[in-house]
């Protein structure tokens, strides 16, 4: 008798600590140099905004970070997407809004997965990475909306043997159409700093910010500058 294995690209889901369902259109056996995968997700919060990123995994009740790439703030890298239907003003435009409404929200995008940045490596011994999603830095310390996919690369292991969820904020496992239910997830308090840009986006709102003070600054110089040069002498 033959025991069919999922193949290296079958989706892989998961279930998170208030019923939200992830999926990822493949988690492992990626190319290390970069790979564009589809995350989708449902039962989600539409009043807390999320990322949507590559980060590494510090276990249960504890923010995934840094993450691979940083928080795209800018919607050019594709490393994450910010997904909210109610941001900040300066999030306007930047952030996708939710499908759905209440605790019925859903998503669908891509970003890409990659093994490594100048910060963070993947691919070394004991460091765990996954996709994931986490409520924003608006948010900072609600894990309610954490749900990780661990993701493997080319020869780092089978996809049977690396795609099982970690035990943090998962109730259950898809791959291939096959369904495991196991205990529920974990909320609570984050007890692990959200740092740097890697893993939300308030360093790089902040550095938004920072660079506006600069403009107006150097626009201000450059005003007393023109009138100290169209001031006759004397």
């Amino acid at each position: 008798m033959l025991t069919a294995v999922s193949p290296a690209w079958a989706s892989t889901s998961t279930t998170g600590p208030e019923g939200q369902k992830l999926t990822v259109s493949k988690s492992a056996g990626l190319d290390a140099a970069g790979e564009t995968v589809t995350v989708s997700g449902t039962g989600y919060n539409t009043e807390k905004g999320i990322y949507i990123a590559f980060c590494v995994d510090n276990g249960a009740g504890k923010t995934p970070t840094p993450c691979v790439g940083g928080v795209d703030m800018s919607g050019e890298s594709g490393a994450s997407v910010w997904v909210s239907s109610n941001p900040p003003s300066y999030g306007e435009g930047l952030a996708e809004p939710y499908k759905g409404s209440g605790h019925d929200g859903s998503f669908s995008v891509q970003i890409k997965v990659r093994a490594k940045d100048a910060n963070t490596d993947c691919t070394k011994s004991g460091v765990k990475c996954a996709v994931i999603t986490r409520n924003d830095h608006t948010r900072g310390g609600d894990q309610s909306q954490t749900v990780r996919i661990p993701v493997t690369f080319g020869g780092s292991g089978s996809a049977t043997a690396t795609s099982t969820p970690s035990a943090s904020a998962t109730a259950g496992t898809t791959g291939g159409g096959g369904t495991t239910t196991g205990g529920s997830g974990t909320t609570g308090s984050d007890s692990t700093s959200d740092g740097p840009l890697a893993s939300t986006g308030s360093t790089a709102l902040a550095a938004g910010l920072t660079a506006a003070g600069l403009v107006a600054a150097g626009t201000g110089t450059w005003l007393w500058a023109r009138r100290r040069r169209t001031t006759p002498a004397g």
